[in-house]
């Protein structure tokens, strides 16, 4: 089992800067890629980046490219995403996931997920 927990997340103005850290816990050997996903209200939950499992590849949906970073430290079992020139519409509960096999931005692929964490961005 692996056990995911978000924290990071808070009240920020439209332009400000929040990051999001993901602490990994249990089986964290198994783990291969890890992805964050997001849900607004009334919305479905979303994409917003995912990682490979040696960090050395990223994806991001076209929304956050270059204003969001995502990195994984393997040794502290930790992922962090970075959110610069954050925008009201980047409101949302925020979801770290993570898969055993595959790595993408479909939701099927990730087997473990946090409880998530809100971030809120003030116009």
């Amino acid at each position: 089992q692996v056990q995911l927990v978000e924290s990071g997340g808070g009240l920020v103005q439209a332009g400000g800067s929040l990051r999001l850290s993901c602490a990994v816990s249990g089986r964290t050997i198994s783990i291969n890629a890890m992805g964050w996903f997001r849900q607004a209200p009334g919305k479905e939950r979303e994409f917003v980046a995912a990682i490979s499992r040696n960090g050395d590849t990223t994806d991001y949906t076209n929304s956050v490219k270059g204003r969001f970073t995502l990195s994984r430290d393997n040794a502290k079992n930790a992922v962090f995403l970075q959110m610069d020139s954050l925008m009201p519409e980047d409101t949302a509960v925020y979801y770290c996931a993570a898969s055993l096999w595959t790595w993408g931005s479909r939701q099927s692929r990730y087997h473990y997920w946090g409880q998530g964490t809100q971030v809120t961005v003030s116009s």
